[in-house]
């Protein structure tokens, strides 16, 4: 049976052996884990930071998606942390992992909840360009 062991939305650093930890599991033959970084660049413009803001069900939705995808895949453990706050080129924004018997059900598990958490958990990136620019996007 699927464990969640690890779901928080934080205002600090992620680790991603925090994570991976959390996930460590003697039957797992596969363990994928995504770790989502600030970038430098986006829609061709250079970007110099970003702030994420979420909602106050933020975490709770979070838990939700980490359990459905628990239950949807042979997994046996998932883990999903992200960031608000501040914060600067290269600073992780997102680290999941997701344990399962096989890597191709752990890749694939793991892609979905990066992309379930991305559409569907209330989390919104306002990102500031070089140019003094700036905008907001969708959800984590």
């Amino acid at each position: 049976m699927a464990v969640v062991r690890l779901t928080a939305v934080r205002d600090c650093e992620l680790s991603t052996d925090e994570v991976l930890a959390a996930v460590a599991e003697p039957g797992a033959g596969g363990v994928a884990l995504f770790a989502g970084a600030v970038r430098d660049a986006d829609h061709g413009q250079q970007v110099t930071g970003l702030t994420y803001t979420a909602h106050p069900t933020a975490e709770a939705e979070l838990r939700r998606v980490a359990e459905e995808i628990a239950h949807k895949y042979p997994a046996l453990a998932v883990a999903a942390v992200h960031r608000v706050g501040d914060l600067n080129i290269g600073d992780l924004a997102v680290v999941a992992a997701v344990a399962c018997p096989h890597r191709a059900e752990a890749f694939e598990a793991c892609h979905a909840l990066i992309d379930e958490l991305k559409a569907t958990v209330p989390i919104w990136k306002h990102q500031r360009f070089a140019d003094g620019s700036a905008e907001w996007v969708g959800s984590a």
